[in-house]
């Protein structure tokens, strides 16, 4: 008997892709399990009109106490990924209890309101897988607003992308399908629950102080002006790292300065969107503060390799939900199957499944953030 169970069909008929998966998760699961704590449905959009009868045969045949789910361009089950075709991937485990939550932002006279988040919630939980809809959830003011609402609470999940425009992605909570906000689940507080957040950069160069900034602009690193750092950093580098700079330049904002030398997954990963020889500044794609530290980084399909092999080494986990960028897969390593294939060989045995996402959520230094191509993955033990 198993804690964790997933399942993927490629079927191109709904109704029988949903029986091979619920099929494939009971199996594992064992027949004398109890029903699943939670369980999470990812479906491409080929199959997205049938959403509301996959959740219903899900939650009739699984019973989950809490089901979540989305559409995704592309999704995970196992050591695979299926891009941009028919499929359907099921997970499910025994997570201990979790807490489903329903949010969406409605407009008021005084402005933006998030409906759904009631004071304290989540007060006790060990983290909250969410999925959100990025035409109608703004999930990086979310992300802002926990950070004060409830510092500590680490989130994992990430945004649908299964459609191009708004009303076209489907999110389920249980017995209901949604096109709009976003839905999650807290875990309890006795979950065996960990995160990873793989940005796929390397750093190069050194580390420099902010020392003039304003909103997005850094104008001086270290005292001078931070376009002339970057083209000192260029003149130093290999070919080959020139050649990865030309095709993208990042920066890296170390999250904790409490610390005194700084690796991988100390970094947010922010692109340099341009530079302005008359000032020597440098736009950034976030907001930086005077006084942090930060690191030009490069990124390659090499460098996200090695960064999430390192970030998942001497973990271990019985079940893993991966979140991973819809321009990652065949788009940066030039095949599919790259972010699962190390999720399932780093956890042998482990249930492994999720999706392709228009934006990872996850934490960096203890507070969480909005991505991209990053891959963000939630690690289950089973409970104590």
């Amino acid at each position: 008997m198993n804690s964790f169970a997933a399942g993927l069909s490629e079927h191109p008929l709904p109704t029988q892709a949903v029986g091979e998966v619920v099929g494939q998760v009971l199996d594992r699961l064992g027949p004398d399990a109890a029903p699943p704590d939670l369980a999470l449905l990812f479906l491409t959009a080929p199959h997205a009109g049938a959403m509301e009868d996959v959740a219903a045969a899900v939650r009739a045949t699984l019973r989950p106490a809490t089901l979540l789910g989305c559409t995704a361009e592309s999704v995970v089950g196992g050591a695979r990924e299926v891009e941009q075709r028919p499929a359907i991937s099921l997970w499910a485990g025994h997570t201990g209890p979790v807490t489903p939550v329903q949010l969406s932002v409605e407009r008021t006279p005084d402005g933006d309101a998030l409906v759904g988040w009631a004071e304290g919630a989540g007060d006790d939980s060990a983290g909250l897988i969410l999925l959100a809809d990025p035409f109608t959830f703004p999930a990086d003011a979310f992300l802002g607003h926990l950070s004060d609402d409830r510092p500590g609470l680490s989130v994992i999940g990430g945004l649908a992308s299964g459609a191009n425009a708004p009303g076209g992605n489907r999110l389920v909570l249980d017995d209901q399908i949604l096109s709009a906000g976003a839905v999650g689940a807290f875990l309890g507080p006795d979950a065996r629950f960990t995160t990873v957040v793989s940005q796929g950069c390397r750093p190069v160069g050194d580390p420099f102080v902010i020392t003039r900034a304003e909103g997005n602009i850094v104008y001086e690193l270290a005292g001078r002006p931070a376009l002339e750092r970057l083209q000192d950093l260029v003149r130093g580098l290999t070919d080959d790292e020139r050649q990865l700079l030309s095709t993208g330049v990042h920066l890296g904002r170390v999250i904790d300065e409490s610390k005194t030398e700084f690796d991988r997954g100390d970094f947010l990963i922010r692109n340099v969107l341009g530079g302005d020889p008359q000032n020597g500044a440098i736009a950034v794609g976030d907001f930086v503060e005077v006084g942090s530290t930060a690191q030009f980084q490069v990124r390659d399909a090499a460098s996200a390799d090695e960064d999430l092999r390192q970030l998942i080494e001497g973990r271990s986990a019985e079940g893993a939900l991966v979140f991973t960028c819809n321009g990652r897969g065949t788009r940066l390593f030039g095949r599919p199957d790259h972010d699962a294939e190390v999720v399932a060989e780093g956890f042998p045995g482990a249930a492994v499944a999720g999706m392709f996402c228009a934006g990872e959520l996850g934490p960096v230094g203890k507070r969480n953030f909005l991505h991209g191509f990053t891959a963000s993955v939630a690690l289950f033990g089973a409970p104590e």
